[in-house]
């Protein structure tokens, strides 16, 4: 089955951009390359059981089995070894990028308390768009009775776009909802 962002990005967004921009054909057009969702886990160092419930809630969230990242190199005012687990993370391509990002956007955002839109701000000159999210529980996938203690997490929207506001342009049709007063 394919995803309902995926086809309303190749019937409807697509065509439009492609008309309304100055790209020369419809493979010019930006489109979504990946969603990379990391977690970090400090505490990890001192209990392993932190990094458990992080790998189970971004499981969950995701559909996708999480991939344990480490330290690369050692630091000594934060107790931190080489080699220690630090966090997790996730990279969706295809159809569950395009899952994902639907969820995020329609069910999961509108559940932030005093949600006024993401920041336009949080680009990085090439495309990309990262997102932070301070509490996993906006979730609905996550069962709150389960979790030990609140996680933050980044996700990071890579495009094809080669600039920002070809990006953001992209983003706004998807539907993110940027905010009004930036």
């Amino acid at each position: 089955m394919v995803p309902r962002l995926k086809t309303v990005y190749e019937q409807e967004i697509r065509p439009k951009m492609l008309t309304e921009g100055d790209f020369g054909n419809v493979m010019a057009v930006p489109r979504l390359v990946k969603v990379s969702v990391n977690v970090g886990v400090g505490r990890a160092s001192q209990d392993i059981k932190e990094l458990d419930g992080a790998i189970d809630e971004l499981g969950v969230v995701t559909g996708q089995k999480p991939v344990v990242r480490r330290a690369k190199k050692s630091i000594a005012a934060f107790k931190l070894r080489e080699g220690l687990p630090v966090g997790c993370s996730v990279t969706l391509r295809g159809a569950k990028m395009y899952e994902f990002l639907d969820r995020l956007i329609t069910i999961t955002l509108p559940r932030v308390r005093d949600f006024r839109g993401v920041p336009r701000r949080s680009f990085d000159g090439r495309g990309n768009y990262t997102l932070g999210l301070k509490d996993q529980l906006i979730f609905p996938e996550v069962d709150y009775t389960r979790v030990d203690r609140t996680r933050g997490m980044n996700v990071t929207i890579c495009t094809s776009a080669e600039n920002d506001d070809d990006a953001r342009a992209l983003l706004e049709a998807i539907g993110m909802p940027f905010r009004r007063d930036q």
